[in-house]
């Protein structure tokens, strides 16, 4: 099943850049797909952290993270720009 690319995430414009790339989805809600995303090893709790993006302009963005959009609820992933890739299951994101 193909992410929709009207729906939207939530992505930390800021860190862009930085590594590893962290992501989570937790439940769809709204005109979310659940899906949170960050550069870097720090996480902020602020409520500014994450900003609204369409999926579709992930691409143009971010585009390493977009076979991993897929992934149900529940999900993590961490990457790197040198081929590192771990997927896991986080059943508190549910």
């Amino acid at each position: 099943m193909e992410a929709d690319s009207k729906l939207k995430l939530g992505i930390a414009l800021e860190t862009l850049g930085k590594e590893p790339i962290n992501g989570l989805r937790h439940m769809p809600e709204n005109q979310t797909n659940g899906w949170y995303i960050w550069c870097g090893t720090e996480f902020s709790e602020a409520e500014d952290f994450f900003k609204p993006l369409h999926v579709e302009h992930l691409k143009e963005v971010l585009p390493s993270v977009l076979k991993f959009l897929d992934l149900a609820p529940g999900h993590r992933f961490l990457i790197d720009n040198n081929g590192y890739e771990d997927v896991w299951f986080d059943e508190n994101l549910i």
